[in-house]
C-alpha cells in the first residue's frame, strides 16, 4: 500500500477581524496561533478549507 500524501499548512496571518466561518475552517484545518503548523492529508475537502482561507495560510 503505498503511503498517504500529506500538505503542511502554517497559519501566516491573524484570524482576528475575518469571518466567523473563515475561523472555523483554520481551526478545522488544526492551526491555532500564529505560525502553527498542521500536517494534514492531502483529500479534496483539506484542499477546499485551504482554498477558502488562502489569503491566511501558506502551505509549505
Amino acid at each position: 500500500m503505498s503511503e498517504k500524501k500529506t500538505l503542511t499548512v502554517k497559519l501566516v496571518r491573524s484570524i482576528a477581524g475575518t469571518r466567523e466561518s473563515h475561523r472555523a475552517t483554520v481551526r478545522g484545518l488544526g492551526l491555532r496561533k500564529l505560525n502553527s503548523q498542521s500536517t494534514l492529508e492531502d483529500t479534496p475537502a483539506v484542499r477546499g478549507m485551504i482554498t477558502k482561507v488562502q489569503y491566511l495560510v501558506q502551505v509549505l
